[in-house]
């Protein structure tokens, strides 16, 4: 016997539309969940719900499985019949890990979870220890970012369903990697998002996606329970790892206990259980180490939080970009200040927000571990007009100097896939909206944004356009180009050399020194440092101690003298000091 629950609090009358019929639903007093059991219902079998004297079925909102997209039936699914091989896992700490980000479907040609799995090895041989997913729950169309998700609860189907993430994650298992879903939670998309047709799922406030969730008014109890029940999904069902949680200065709650909070109360409860570790890692744009400081001490109790901070100083520094938010970056003693503190705004002035902004980390006891830092993401390279990579707007040499500082620095790296071989092609922004009205809004609303940075309109790729998806998907047959197979060969050397040594893996950010001059500095790593040379010249660069012995350079040429290091251009090299 299937029992079928749904909450609409606001329903006179509810049906269950399954087998070829129409089941009344029973009202539960006064909690707004209606029930019916349906005997003869079992796995695979596709169902609806009808809300009042509408005889428009409406997929369930807490579906697991939409095989017919967003918005078609859901199909009923049983979690227990898929044959985990796992047993074993005990689980991945962030600390000392290295991240590694994709996107499922332009991360291969055929863009699904097992097309995925063909390539697994080639990170574990690169030295990746967690595989952040882009959000896979079901969004309208075929393809797109996975940030319009509305079925929080069921996996994308083109991507392979629910089976096949399953089989992703259990590969990623017997391979020693762990595994983190980007989950959002701020927004549902703007077509097919049809749980708030039952229930009071949206709050007044709004963002820049859309209409917030109601998360602290009249009956956000249970959409409260909704998310966390989402994440837990994840966590437990899916043996997933961890839940990268996108914007959640985008979550308005004024409870006194933030949904954050609870959520982290939850996982934790679920990963005792579980005999493993599970990671909550917020992308915020705050600048507030509470999101990651422990619960005992007032804080979220969040393990990481991503720092667009150090991105910025890097990406600036590097390319010379001072649009928008760069503003503020671009100088090596911007450099020095994040690798030393996380955070560049720590109540200090921001001139892109007109404001100060941001909160000093605690240094002698918040470690770096809990800021996830990347020299290239999703967001930094596909929110550009055109998706171009670092290899498009700066030299190789530079490039190399941007993995060795990332690589060997204080944080929790990641790496946006294609990154560790200087992937030539773009990853630009795509959809493929099947209302035509939402597509021409969502291509003009573009082409608008960028109009405004000098971009014509002929210039900026229309999302929908089919050509866009597919030059955003990976090529891998660069990794058999020399040009390209160095700097793959870079990354994993520098990987290798942080797992080695100690000193370049200690989070401590206190014991982080950096020394700043004309074009160039050197980072301070216990017995460690790291020298780089931003210049278009040699330099000669004077360095605290004596250097003992070179563990690794980007480029040939690296001279070492009493108390200094000769460094050819647009270098960087890693050394012992005494």
């Amino acid at each position: 016997m299937t029992e079928f629950r749904v909450w609409a609090p606001k329903a006179s009358r509810v049906r269950l539309r399954a087998l070829d019929a129409d089941h009344d639903m029973e009202a539960a007093e006064e909690s707004g969940w209606w029930r019916v059991d349906v005997p003869a219902a079992g796995p695979g079998t596709d169902y609806a719900y009808l809300l009042d004297d509408s005889d428009r079925p409406l997929p369930d909102p807490r579906s697991a499985w939409q095989p017919h997209g967003v918005h078609g039936p859901s199909r009923l699914y049983d979690h227990g019949a898929f044959g985990w091989t796992d047993d074993g896992w005990t689980g991945r700490f962030l600390p000392g890990s290295v991240i590694y980000e994709l996107h499922v479907g332009t991360f291969t040609p055929a863009g699904t979870f097992d097309s995925a799995v063909e390539r697994l090895d080639h990170l574990v041989d690169l030295g990746i220890d967690l595989v952040e997913l882009l959000p896979v729950n079901a969004f309208n169309g075929e393809y797109n970012w996975g940030y319009d998700g509305v079925c929080w609860y069921a996996p994308h189907e083109p991507y392979g369903g629910p089976d096949g993430l399953k089989r992703f994650v259990d590969a990623c298992h017997a391979r020693g990697l762990g595994v983190i879903i980007d989950a959002v939670y701020n927004h549902f998309g703007p077509s097919g998002a049809y749980a708030p047709a039952f229930g009071p799922y949206l709050g007044e406030a709004s963002n820049p996606w859309g209409a917030a969730l109601n998360l602290d008014g009249p009956g956000s109890e249970e959409v409260r329970r909704y998310i966390i029940d989402s994440a837990l999904t994840w966590l437990r069902d899916y043996h997933v790892d961890g839940l990268r949680l996108d914007a959640v200065h985008a979550l308005v709650d004024h409870g006194a206990v933030h949904l954050l909070e609870q959520l982290a109360v939850e996982v934790e409860s679920l990963a005792t259980h579980l005999g493993r570790p599970l990671s909550l890692i917020a992308e915020s744009d705050l600048n507030d180490p509470r999101m990651v400081t422990p619960r005992e001490a007032g804080g979220y109790g969040l393990q990481a939080q991503w720092d667009d901070d150090v991105h910025h100083a890097l990406h600036a520094v590097l390319s010379g970009e001072r649009q928008g938010y760069y503003a503020d970056f671009g100088s090596t003693d911007c450099l020095a200040t994040v690798l030393e503190g996380a955070f560049f705004h720590a109540s200090t002035w921001s001139s892109f927000r007109g404001r100060r902004h941001g909160r000093p980390v605690d240094r002698s006891r918040t470690p770096g571990h809990r800021f996830v830092a990347y020299l290239q993401n999703h967001d930094q390279i596909g929110n550009r007009a055109l998706g171009d990579r670092l290899p498009a707007i700066m030299s190789s040499g530079l490039l190399k100097v941007g993995a060795t500082l990332l690589l060997t620095g204080p944080f929790t790296p990641m790496l946006f896939m294609g990154e560790e071989w200087a992937a030539s092609t773009p990853w630009q922004f795509f959809t493929s909206h099947p209302e035509p009205d939402l597509a021409a809004a969502v291509a003009s609303g573009r082409r608008r944004e960028f109009a405004a940075h000098g971009w014509t309109a002929d210039e900026v790729p229309d999302p929908q356009a089919p050509e866009t998806y597919q030059r955003s998907k990976l090529d891998w047959s660069e990794l058999d180009k020399p040009e390209h197979a160095g700097v793959a060969e870079l990354y994993r050397r520098l990987i290798a050399l942080r797992k080695a040594v100690p000193d370049l893996s200690d989070p401590w950010l206190d014991r982080v020194k950096v020394t700043t001059g004309d074009r160039f500095l050197t980072v301070a790593r216990g017995g460690c440092l790291v020298v780089a040379n931003l210049a278009g010249q040699r330099q000669r660069i004077a360095i605290p101690g004596r250097a003992d012995a070179v563990l690794l350079a980007t480029e040939a040429g690296v001279t070492v003298r009493p108390n200094a290091v000769e460094l050819p251009a647009e270098s960087a090299a890693v050394i012992t000091v005494s």
